[in-house]
């Protein structure tokens, strides 16, 4: 239903960009993101580090209506790589594997735009608005050397087997394991994912003319989950304790940077 909503919003802003005398701009962007998989679970879990985690939103469309000086709209069509990569730290404290989450969006955002009324060639504006991200890609993995790590909290050994076969308990609260190479925990393809999520949108950034009809765009930009991004079959089993995983609601979240070249459909401002 919510996807249907959405889908009707964005039938309603094009019919209205159409009938309307506002002025129509297109444009591609770009942007490199920091990104992070917020989960209370991994966060609490000793063995888990969380790191930066750095990724390219490399392609996106955008196809936007001014209806004056001050506000507009923009609906827009971004490929977006995020995840994040938490680092597996044994009693030592070393850095001994690592938990990666790789996912792919192609993100869908309904942006309000509030411009700066200026008859500057850069002008000030800040967006806001409702997302739907639908899912390309996700792989969630695991790698571990050979060694002993900390039991969380709460969780028995025989959990703890379920995810590393040959795990045994060496005392005071530790296990060790062999070494794991790397292996999948979730994947899409197990329908282990969401394949739509709903997110909320902001950016602040500049326009700036280049040309009696070009403009460049250069903004700062977050977004970031309404839901988990599993699906409830493995929420459910991590809830159960069918996994070695302290449960946490997890959530998607990007801050970056997106730069964008534009075509509009009229004279830009600061050449009239």
């Amino acid at each position: 239903m919510k996807m249907i909503n959405f889908t009707v919003a964005s039938v309603v802003f094009v019919l209205v960009a159409i009938t309307s005398q506002a002025q129509i701009h297109l444009g591609a962007t770009t942007a490199y993101n920091a990104t992070f998989v917020l989960d209370k679970g991994l966060s609490e879990d000793p063995r888990y580090n969380s790191t930066y985690t750095y990724n390219f939103a490399p392609v996106g469309f955008s196809f936007g209506v001014d209806f004056g000086r001050k506000f507009g709209l923009s609906l827009e069509s971004i490929l977006s790589n995020q995840g994040q990569i938490y680092e597996l730290v044994n009693v030592g404290k070393q850095i001994a594997g690592e938990r990666k989450i790789d996912l792919q969006y192609l993100q869908l955002p309904l942006m309000m735009k509030f411009m700066g009324g200026g008859q500057g060639k850069a002008r000030g504006n800040f967006n806001f608005g409702p997302q739907l991200s639908l899912l390309t890609k996700a792989r969630e993995t695991i790698q571990a050397n050979a060694g002993e790590y900390k039991i969380p909290e709460g969780v028995d050994i025989t959990e703890i087997q379920k995810d590393f076969p040959g795990a045994e308990a060496s005392g005071n609260g530790n296990y060790t394991i062999p070494d794991v190479p790397t292996k999948d925990l979730l994947t899409k393809q197990a329908n282990d994912f969401k394949n739509a999520e709903f997110q909320l949108a902001v950016a602040f950034g500049l326009d700036i003319d280049l040309s009696k009809h070009m403009f460049l765009t250069t903004q700062v930009r977050a977004n970031y989950s309404l839901t988990d991004m599993r699906n409830g079959d493995v929420l459910d089993a991590i809830k159960n304790g069918n996994t070695a995983d302290i449960f946490g609601s997890r959530a998607n979240l990007l801050v970056g940077v997106q730069i964008g070249l534009h075509y509009y459909f009229g004279t830009l401002r600061s050449f009239k």
